[in-house]
């Protein structure tokens, strides 16, 4: 009932569904129960084995008094028929009463659907709220395949524990109560004698279900790493094939597979010894309550026909009992899974936002980063940027691998929070500002392209739930991805395929340049687009980002110093500080830490028909 408790808030909003379960419950213990009850003395009354009263007996609280009252309602029900009409009579009787249990048992299982789906639904969707709002330091830590599992095979675990658990823990305690009560009416000794038996298998089975729950958690974990696996086999496909390593992995994926195996066995032979278990035990309390009435009855305690009566009662215990014991065993894997989606929905997100943030609309004068500092672990990563950055003006980032760029670049639409210092936008401090409303102020083109298994205008228009069909082709043509579009079979409404696997790089990129476009946001960020294209791709792609790039401002990280010759501003960066700024010939003069990295990177263009040969003649080019 603890893991019941625990799944009370996602049962709150279903509480009129089992409300209406309960009764139905309660109807289809009901109708069992009397449906056998009502048998002995009717079938003693047709085979002539009892008397009938002939006034209406006086009740009192024992099994006699309640045989008289049911005798004396036979007689007056069944008074005048022939004994074959009595038996057909209570057939009927006993078809109907059945009918009726099945039928609320049906109506129970029937209004619980709602709340089974609709939970399943909450949980995935609580899930997925908080990962679209989780920052991006909890990706870095995370395991994507990990976390595919949270939401797939925990899920669908927890429908099947917990939710089927549910029924069986409501229903089955009603249909275990109601016949102990009747069990009293018939022999208060030897059912006290029954209770103080049950406790003893209840411990057993506890000890049995926490042996569970702990193979369960390491079950799940080791089918985390397996989807790992499998996520990173399919993403990488391209690069297994070409390294040769599909031995390699294949031996990696049998090994968490078989761990997988080995533990998942434990789990089965666990969760189906609870059957056996509970039946065992359930024979020896049979055996038990036999050998102690029995006694009774030899010292005329109770009445043997009383006795058999019970028994037969007695029986109708065990299978609820079993039920009941199987689910205490399916809610410990179900707590287990419930305590990993958890930990995705209440993972906290540390980009908060203020009560009463401010909604930004435009950009008008400047971002500034003020004393910047920022760090991921114990290791600095930025320390103490200042960095001012007029509208309209282009800034590079340049420095070797680890200086600092991407994160500086990352700070300004708070995918990470600054740790020391401040960033401001027109005055204005960002983390005063509404997350939604600083995010549109910004456009992103990152240097691999991130496309969506969807069509070219839903990619275009990403995030905008009625795409105007007239701003996505201006946007395209802008991006010269209009021609190449028109050439797929659906055009506009082509799939670009997962992550844009239909396009080539160049195409790729373009679709992402014009979906920065297509959102018109005066600031943009931009990871160089053109690295690793092919001439004609970069020529294109190039021409794009300059259409993109007019009368915005532009942060631009920089990969190849030959791009950036005419950028209003390089900011070099070097082990997380800015140690120098100026424009190309600036820099070039000063003879410092940008001309080293020039030269370095003049020394890798000298190959004919390069890319970074042809773009830096290009008076058009600025990045």
């Amino acid at each position: 009932m603890k893991g019941l408790r625990r799944f009370g808030p996602y049962l709150r909003p279903y509480r009129k569904n089992i409300r209406v379960f309960a009764v139905f419950a309660i109807l289809s213990v009901f109708f069992g129960l009397f449906s056998i009850t009502m048998v002995i003395p009717f079938l003693q009354i047709i085979f002539n084995q009892a008397e009938l009263p002939t006034q209406k007996p006086v009740f009192e609280y024992n099994i006699k008094s309640v045989l008289d009252q049911l005798y004396y309602f036979a007689g007056n029900v069944m008074g005048g028929l022939s004994k074959q009409k009595m038996l057909l009579l209570l057939c009927i009787s006993i078809i109907v009463l059945f009918f009726l249990k099945n039928l609320t048992t049906y109506l129970s299982m029937h209004v619980l659907a709602p709340m089974r789906t609709g939970v399943i639904r909450d949980l995935r969707k609580k899930m997925y709220n908080n990962l679209t709002t989780l920052p991006l330091g909890y990706y870095t830590d995370q395991k994507k395949g990990d976390t595919m599992t949270r939401m797939s095979a925990d899920v669908v675990e927890i429908e099947w524990s917990i939710m089927g658990s549910f029924i069986s823990l409501i229903r089955d305690p009603i249909q275990i109560l109601g016949t102990i009560a009747v069990l009293l009416f018939m022999s208060p000794k030897l059912t006290l004698f029954v209770l103080i038996l049950l406790p003893i298998g209840a411990i057993v089975i506890n000890r049995l279900g926490r042996s569970l729950k702990k193979s369960s958690f390491k079950g799940q974990k080791f089918l985390s790493d397996l989807m790992v696996v499998i996520e990173e086999t399919l993403g990488g496909i391209k690069i297994i094939k070409a390294f040769t390593a599909e031995k390699y992995l294949r031996k990696k994926f049998d090994e968490k597979n078989e761990d997988f195996v080995r533990l998942g066995k434990s789990v089965y032979r666990k969760r189906s010894a609870s059957s056996p278990v509970s039946e065992f035990l359930g024979s020896i309390i049979i055996a038990l309550v036999i050998w102690f009435g029995g006694n009774l009855v030899l010292d005329n305690g109770i009445n043997a026909a009383v006795f058999i009566g019970y028994i037969a009662m007695f029986s109708q215990i065990i299978s609820p009992a079993k039920a009941f014991s199987n689910s205490f065993y399916n809610l410990q894997t179900g707590i287990v899974m419930l305590d990993r989606v958890e930990a995705v929905i209440n993972e906290p997100n540390t980009i908060i936002e203020k009560p009463n943030a401010y909604q930004k609309n435009d950009f008008t004068g400047t971002i500034e980063f003020k004393k910047v500092s920022f760090k991921y672990q114990v290791k600095p990563v930025l320390q103490e940027i200042e960095l001012n950055i007029p509208k309209g003006k282009t800034i590079a980032l340049v420095g070797q691998s680890g200086a600092g760029k991407s994160t500086l670049a990352d700070l300004l639409p708070r995918f990470y929070d600054v740790q020391e210092g401040s960033i401001e936008i027109d005055g204005q401090d960002i983390r005063d500002l509404s997350i939604h409303s600083l995010r549109s102020l910004i456009g992103i083109v990152p240097q691999q392209s991130v496309l969506f298994n969807d069509t070219v205008t839903n990619n275009i228009a990403f995030g905008d739930e009625h795409p105007d069909p007239k701003r996505v082709e201006e946007a395209a043509r802008m991006a010269h991805a209009h021609e190449f579009i028109m050439h797929m079979d659906q055009g506009y409404q082509s799939s670009v395929g997962e992550q844009g696997t239909k396009l080539s790089g160049g195409q790729k990129q373009r679709i992402a340049i014009a979906r920065a476009l297509y959102k018109n946001a005066p600031i943009l960020i931009l990871d160089e687009a053109t690295s690793a294209l092919d001439n004609e791709s970069e020529k294109l792609v190039q021409a794009a980002l300059n259409n993109l790039m007019q009368d915005r401002t532009s942060l631009v990280i920089a990969h190849r110093l030959t791009t950036i010759q005419h950028a209003d501003a390089i900011v070099v960066m070097d082990d997380g500080r800015i140690v120098e700024t100026g424009t190309h010939q600036e820099l070039i003069i000063r003879n410092g830490v940008y001309k080293k990295l020039y030269e370095l990177s003049l020394s890798d263009t000298k190959e004919p028909n390069h890319h970074g040969d042809e773009f830096m003649s290009s008076d058009k080019n600025i990045i």
